[in-house]
């Protein structure tokens, strides 16, 4: 039996994220990036958040900064609200340490640069 993919599309996993976190592939739009991002959340693939994330961003994070969030939470689902060629809008849910239900909202941007997409940065709520 395959596993859903955690990004909410109802694919299996590697029909679906499982492509570019496990395969390599080039995610292949900006809002394919942002659900494989998820997925590395939720999976705890804290090189695929680096690596995907922009080279003028990367001094502000830290693989162990990263892993501590992806692993102290539990991805319960993904909402994509919006989206256009190089924004993504979404809320991600989940339950915190302490077992308490929480939403991240963003509003997130990213480049294509080398026909490779980049998380840029995002706007929260």
């Amino acid at each position: 039996m395959k596993n859903k993919c955690f990004c909410d599309t109802g694919l299996p996993f590697e029909d679906c994220c499982g492509l570019y976190l496990e395969n390599n592939q080039k995610a292949p739009t900006a809002l394919a990036l942002m659900r494989s991002r998820y997925s590395a959340y939720a999976t705890h693939n804290a090189d695929y958040l680096l690596e995907t994330t922009h080279i003028s961003e990367r001094p502000y994070y830290s693989k162990t900064e990263i892993l501590k969030w992806a692993t102290s939470n539990k991805w319960q689902k993904l909402e994509i609200r919006n989206f256009t060629e190089n924004t993504v809008e979404f809320k991600a849910y989940f339950l915190d340490s302490n077992g308490k239900s929480q939403t991240h909202y963003e509003f997130s941007t990213f480049k294509q640069e080398n026909n490779a997409w980049y998380y840029v940065d995002g706007k929260f709520e």
